[in-house]
């Protein structure tokens, strides 16, 4: 017999003291279906009990070299990328020649999407950077860009080119501004990213950047990962979707990083 959602919520989260959990598995378990489990999921990340990974969950203490996969994070909090994405329209360099480097993420790819549906005049664009291959076919034949994309090793789970051929790149480049993406956003531990290859490129990223706008959905304020990639003093601007809590916010102030919370 299926069991309430309070009563359910329960049974996952007593099966999750005994470590990862399958979707399939669950549903199976829980005598309901596998979207049930799914939204259930969902509902248990927002809360902060656990955290999604591709076909499952695992306990929320055992994130640090978790990663989910870009199929699945696209699907996830996309309303509030979408509002980060439109206020990072605002922090664009100039039509005119500007240029950026956008690092490869869910957000920064949300904010391609609305520069690929864009209609520039004809002559006039920006020059853009990119490490990730999503995000470069998207622009690719967008008449306002002119896309960049840097060498490397390209990881399947991110999309995104990695290794030293990248930094090398990287090093000899100094853009207008770089949006960067983060899986983690701490008071004291900074920003940081599941896996040490595109920490460094994203080290990278920042330094070669004259402004650098960091955009990152809620559920990554508060987080860490395992590898910092940079501190907070290392950028510029937060563009996020709620406002962060207390220890969060006066380390962000004293920082000088502005938030603009979409």
């Amino acid at each position: 017999m299926a069991q309430l959602t309070p009563e359910r919520h329960q049974s996952i989260l007593a099966r999750l003291e005994d470590g990862p959990v399958t979707v399939q598995v669950l549903a199976d378990r829980l005598h309901v279906s596998k979207e049930t489990i799914r939204r259930d999921l969902d509902l248990l990340e927002s809360q902060g009990s656990l955290h999604r990974v591709h076909g499952g969950a695992v306990p929320a203490g055992l994130v640090s070299r978790t990663e989910t996969s870009l199929h699945d994070r696209l699907r996830r909090h996309t309303a509030q990328k979408q509002r980060i994405a439109e206020a990072a329209r605002g922090f664009l360099p100039p039509a005119d020649g500007g240029s950026m480097i956008f690092d490869a993420g869910t957000t920064t790819e949300a904010l391609a999407d609305l520069l690929a549906a864009e209609s520039q005049v004809e002559g006039k664009h920006r020059y853009l950077i990119t490490n990730a291959v999503p995000i470069a076919q998207k622009l690719s034949t967008s008449p306002g860009v002119q896309v960049e994309i840097l060498g490397g090793s390209v990881r399947g789970v991110t999309g995104a080119a990695v290794g030293p051929d990248t930094i090398t790149a990287l090093q000899s480049r100094r853009a207008d501004v770089a949006f960067i993406g983060t899986n983690g956003v701490d008071a004291t531990f900074g920003l940081s990213t599941p896996d040490s290859s595109e920490a460094a490129v994203k080290s990278a990223h920042i330094c070669a950047a004259r402004h650098r706008v960091l955009l990152a959905d809620s559920s990554k304020l508060g987080q860490t990962t395992l590898v910092q990639f940079a501190a907070l003093t290392d950028i510029d601007v937060l563009i996020t979707d709620a406002e962060p809590v207390a220890d969060l916010a006066t380390a962000l102030a004293e920082a000088e990083v502005q938030v603009v919370v979409a």
